[in-house]
């Protein structure tokens, strides 16, 4: 880490003092939303903060590297698109500590990737439930922006899907149904695929 990164590095660490909300941080450990320092600090808040920081690939690495909520939050945020590679996001999706934090970078980052289809399918195939979780949530983004899967996604989706209502995980089923949703929003034939193929499960999906 350069010398100046270092410096912006401890400057924004320490600015989560002012920002810091006890409560909020009091209300996720309660939870069971466990982090080795948690200010509890808005989300609104660190994404204005991350448009006052701008895209920063080396910070990124750095506040990533941090166990620190906020500081992997900022990472996310501030690390540049075009600059997140296939085996960043591999490590990154490993190193995920809580759903919250799978959540965002599927929200701020990893839908915005060129190969998001890509791991969002893997990920729903996984047997580790946050990268299940942040597959439903990539594969929601994806699909409210229009972009339609093939015959093949189709089929792997709503196998991966139902498995996935079949379980047991509360988060996990919903974010399987929020999905299947925003894959009925591409119009009628879709929504009567997806009835199809969850009729045996005997949920009111619409």
């Amino acid at each position: 880490m350069n010398e100046e990164t270092h410096e912006r590095l401890k400057s924004i660490k320490q600015s989560f003092r002012l920002m810091m909300n006890g409560v909020a941080a009091q209300s996720m450990r309660e939870k069971g939303i466990v982090y080795k320092i948690n200010w509890g600090v808005p989300l609104p808040l660190l994404k204005k903060q991350a448009e006052e920081i701008g895209p920063d690939y080396d910070l990124a690495i750095e506040l990533w590297k941090e166990d620190i909520r906020e500081c992997k939050i900022l990472a996310i945020m501030i690390m540049p698109i075009d600059r997140m590679l296939p085996e960043i996001t591999d490590l990154w999706m490993e190193q995920t500590p809580t759903q919250e934090i799978a959540e965002v970078a599927a929200m701020y980052l990893y839908q915005k990737l060129e190969y998001a289809p890509v791991i969002a399918y893997e990920w729903i195939a996984s047997d580790n439930i946050l990268y299940q979780l942040c597959g439903y949530n990539i594969l929601s983004r994806l699909f409210s922006k229009g972009l339609e899967p093939n015959e093949r996604g189709i089929n792997e989706f709503l196998d991966q899907a139902k498995t996935a209502l079949l379980g047991d995980n509360i988060s996990i089923k919903k974010a399987a149904i929020n999905s299947i949703r925003h894959f009925a929003d591409f119009g009628e034939e879709y929504e009567q695929i997806a009835k199809r193929a969850m009729k045996s499960l005997n949920l009111q999906l619409f």
